[in-house]
């Protein structure tokens, strides 16, 4: 039997926040879920009656920005997730205790929420021992036990969804991704990071719903990898129009123009980098001036050399050419405009004849 749990609610009370401020932080959590200001109240009664969720968070070949990304959430704010929502039982990075110590603290998560805490893996895992050892342990069989006792297991960023940057080419540890080696269900949440707010809305999801979020074919959550970067580029419209960077710090560069022929993946990437975009929404790499490299996709790593044209637009079976885009963007306009001119001067003759009549 897991121990006792203090509700959301109750643990934002004893932090000493007021009614006020924790309707506040509901309204917030619900904005980033993607729910209608209407639908705040499910969140609130959510964080009223549930208690806080369990999470043991591993990491394995990883550079640790997953979790430099997620400390970094402004919506809702990591410390709203670290103490009231969640009841953070193991981390590398964020325990005050070290050794056996927090190593027991694992163990001990295994005794009192076995099935219900949420496990949260950074980093591909190398299928065979001896290239990574925690603990006296290695790192597949510590991540076998404790993934599969979990409620689920959330991989955050790319090295844990699809292996990353350990698992490319020629690939020397034979360094795997998370799916290879339970059946729990899993959530797949890539990006090298992925966005501080995606993570923490995961979780905020199945803390308020008490399930996992919709996932598309591949695993991810739809609520955030929906879209093409592309389609919701701030560029797009100079794409639509034909109008690229041939290359980097050009006029087309200092304009604002489409990234395309210098080896943007926004057509072909998956990820919410346009609609939310990062350091509290403040811009994304597409807006700063630098292409994406689609590093929330498969074996993005390999898909390269970056900066150069090779994305295939879906849909298509080839390469577009931008210049015909370009083109035929020029020519419906001159069309457009031709009507549009026509038309003038229909009504203008149609309005003197009524004059003289």
């Amino acid at each position: 039997m897991g121990k006792k749990q203090k509700t959301i609610y109750e643990s934002v009370l004893d932090y000493g926040f007021s009614r006020r401020d924790f309707l506040k932080m509901c309204t917030a959590l619900a904005a980033t879920l993607g729910l209608d200001y209407t639908q705040s109240d499910q969140v609130v009664k959510a964080m009223e009656t549930k208690k806080r969720v369990p999470v043991v968070w591993l990491q394995f070949q990883d550079c640790t920005g997953c979790s430099e990304s997620f400390i970094r959430s402004s919506q809702p704010k990591t410390e709203s997730v670290l103490f009231d929502m969640i009841s953070l039982e193991y981390t590398e990075v964020l325990s005050a205790a070290s050794g056996y110590q927090v190593e027991s603290a694992m163990e001990q998560v295994l005794k009192d929420y076995k099935g219900e805490y949420i496990l949260a893996v950074e980093g591909s895992i190398p299928k065979h021992d001896g290239y990574l050892m925690v603990g006296g342990k290695s790192a597949r069989d510590t991540f076998v036990e404790m993934a599969s006792n979990a409620k689920a297991v959330i991989a955050y960023g790319s090295c844990s969804a699809w292996g990353g940057i350990p698992a490319a080419g020629p690939n020397p540890t034979d360094a795997r991704p998370v799916t290879s080696y339970v059946s729990t269900p899993i959530i797949l949440v890539p990006g090298c990071p992925p966005i501080a707010e995606v993570m923490t809305g995961v979780i905020a999801h199945i803390i308020t719903f008490d399930k996992l979020p919709e996932l598309d074919h591949l695993g991810r959550p739809t609520a955030f990898y929906r879209h093409r970067i592309h389609d919701k580029c701030n560029r797009r419209a100079y794409f639509d129009a034909g109008l690229f960077v041939e290359s980097f710090d050009d006029e087309g560069a200092k304009q604002g123009y489409c990234l395309y022929k210098v080896g943007c993946k926004g057509p072909t990437t998956y990820n919410a980098c346009a609609e939310m975009r990062w350091n509290g929404g403040v811009s994304y790499p597409i807006q700063s001036g630098n292409p994406c490299i689609g590093c929330a996709e498969k074996n993005f790593w390999d898909n390269g050399p970056f900066f150069t044209r090779r994305a295939k637009i879906p849909g298509t079976q080839t390469i577009i050419n931008p210049d015909s885009v370009g083109l035929a963007a020029i020519g419906l306009t001159t069309a457009g405009i031709a009507v549009h001119a026509a038309g003038t001067v229909a009504k203008r003759k149609m309005d003197e004849k009524r004059g003289e009549e």
